[in-house]
């Protein structure tokens, strides 16, 4: 018995941004999980194995209460808009904020930035769902989301086992602006993607207006 198997990793442009801004974004984040509960411990003042797990309680209290009402929202609201303008404030918002951790040392500046953070990815979660999902390809719905996951992953992998060393040889506040940066490389990825928001002069009028990628029968 013959098992053909027949990969065709072709994809749209939109779909193809989102993919490497995610790698970008959420891959470089990744970096900073393996270290922040040391960063917490060496770097706050005052802080204790309560108030990592207090911080990090925070992050998905604020994300989980905002996704729903931020979907909600970007659901109701005609035109794509709305979702690319989430998504470019959650990525600036998340720079800030990784930014704002290179120089934290007190406790409410700790809180406070998790808390910038956990609205970021409130806000980032539904957006990018939202136009990832309306410009998904035709008859490749699982791979583009499995592409997707397997880039970030991939990149998450060699992020991790980065972090260390970087903390290590170029201290905490160096993996933070290196996170910031690519966050930022993130949202001008964003800024960039064809056929979402941009000026008549770039575009034909006919590809001014978002177009429904959404594969026939998806969300039945």
């Amino acid at each position: 018995m013959k098992i053909k198997i027949d990969i065709n990793i072709k994809i749209n442009r939109v779909i193809k941004h989102l993919v490497v801004s995610d790698l970008f974004f959420l891959g470089s984040w990744s970096m900073i999980q393996p270290i922040f509960s040391i960063f917490i411990i060496e770097k706050v003042a005052g802080a204790n194995l309560a108030i990592i797990g207090s911080v990090a309680a925070l992050y998905w209290l604020v994300k989980s209460l905002l996704q729903i009402p931020i979907a909600n929202y970007l659901d109701k609201t005609d035109g794509e808009k709305d979702d690319f303008y989430a998504l470019v404030t959650a990525l600036f918002l998340a720079a800030f904020a990784s930014f704002s951790f290179a120089t934290v040392s007190t406790l409410w500046h700790l809180f406070f930035t998790q808390f910038i953070y956990a609205i970021a990815m409130g806000l980032y979660i539904p957006s990018w769902n939202a136009i990832f999902s309306r410009h998904l390809d035709t008859k490749k719905v699982s791979f583009d989301w499995s592409l997707d996951s397997t880039v970030v992953g991939l990149t998450s992998f060699f992020a991790t086992l980065a972090s260390g060393l970087l903390a290590n040889w170029f201290g905490f506040s160096f993996v933070f602006l290196t996170v910031g940066a690519f966050t930022l490389l993130s949202a001008l990825l964003i800024l960039l993607t064809p056929n979402l928001i941009a000026p008549p002069a770039i575009v034909k009028e006919s590809e001014l207006e978002p177009r429904d990628h959404t594969p026939a029968g998806l969300g039945r």
